[in-house]
């Protein structure tokens, strides 16, 4: 039986790629979390509101409903719930472009990595959530 200390962390993967969806539970599973899938915006902000993750990975751009509306929407759910913590949300995008980074934060996201990413960018990317 596992001590509070040893609970593996909950990630939600929302991102529509069955591929990328592969590779990022492979990385996941390296790193010691636990993961589930939501294959767009609109199922991630479903799983949301019925079960507690630690980080959430949100790919920008999926068809049902983009990062940007589902990161609105989970971020709406903390406030009604009145939610003593914030759900680290970090945005995940094959597009670089410049003000996406901007864009990402402005909606409630907390930290932004773009593809394709390397287990390290993930690793660096949770670093950071735990210093911020």
């Amino acid at each position: 039986m596992q001590t509070i200390a040893e609970k593996k962390q909950r990630v939600l993967l929302v991102e529509d790629n069955p591929i990328n969806q592969k590779v990022a539970g492979i990385y996941l599973q390296r790193l010691g979390f636990d993961m589930e899938i939501a294959e767009n915006g609109k199922i991630g902000v479903e799983k949301f509101s019925h079960n507690d993750y630690d980080i959430i990975l949100m790919d920008i751009n999926m068809p049902v409903m983009d990062g940007f509306q589902a990161t609105f929407l989970i971020r709406e759910i903390e406030k009604n719930k009145k939610m003593g913590t914030r759900t680290s949300i970090v945005a995940v995008t094959a597009n670089a472009m410049k003000g996406d980074r901007e864009r990402c934060l402005q909606v409630g996201m907390d930290h932004y990595i773009s593809k394709p990413y390397l287990p390290s960018d993930l690793e660096r990317a949770f670093q950071a959530l735990k210093t911020s």
